[in-house]
């Protein structure tokens, strides 16, 4: 069992990635647009599916070496905060709308979307202890706390898709929003290389 602050940290982590706009969450808005809330709501089960998949492998994988090459997992978690800060300034200087009308949205695409979306590596690397790969229930724990936040807010990504298509969002400004996302990806990236440097100290 994780200790009360490992397990409301892990939640706010999982909850701030996951709800910053990348290419899974594209889809979903999309698939809301052009498909409506309710024949898209079977989409989170394949997102789901999608990130425990890839996020298992990459656990694990990064839990074995690092038994032989110590130095790696806060080398990923470095890359990983260099990254997300990338992002960051990436969202800042572009204000393209956060849902993209696109054909044929169905959960076989959604779900290899998933599976190749950085988030997974972020998540394994990052977000998650290292003790979630290091015995069942840690493991358990950890994707139940996942599971319990991707459901609704791949929902709330599906229902903004909806929204923008009946035009309920008119007053929506796409570039505030991305700002505003982009300052707490910011803010999540300086959080990472915190924890690195603390740990090193």
């Amino acid at each position: 069992m994780f200790s009360a602050p490992t397990a409301a940290l892990l939640a706010l982590g999982i909850a701030v990635v996951l709800v910053t706009p990348g290419p899974t969450n594209t889809l979903l808005a999309a698939a809301g647009l052009r498909q409506g809330l309710r024949r898209s709501i079977p989409l989170t089960g394949a997102e789901l599916a999608g990130y425990l998949a890839s996020i298992s492998v990459w656990g694990l994988f990064l839990a074995r070496l690092a038994h032989t090459l110590p130095w790696l997992p806060p080398v990923v978690r470095i890359a990983s905060s260099v990254y997300i800060a990338w992002l960051a300034l990436r969202m800042w200087r572009t204000s393209a709308p956060a849902a993209t009308p696109q054909p044929g949205i169905g959960a076989r695409a959604l779900f290899v979307a998933t599976l190749l979306n950085p988030k997974a590596i972020l998540f394994a690397s990052a977000i998650f202890p290292a003790a979630a790969f290091a015995g069942l229930p840690a493991y358990v724990e950890a994707m139940v706390i996942f599971a319990a936040l991707l459901v609704p807010i791949g929902l709330l990504w599906i229902a903004f898709g909806s929204q923008l298509g009946s035009g309920r969002l008119a007053w929506l400004d796409p570039s505030r929003v991305q700002r505003g996302a982009s300052v707490v990806l910011g803010l999540f990236s300086l959080s990472l290389a915190w924890t690195v440097f603390r740990l090193a100290l």
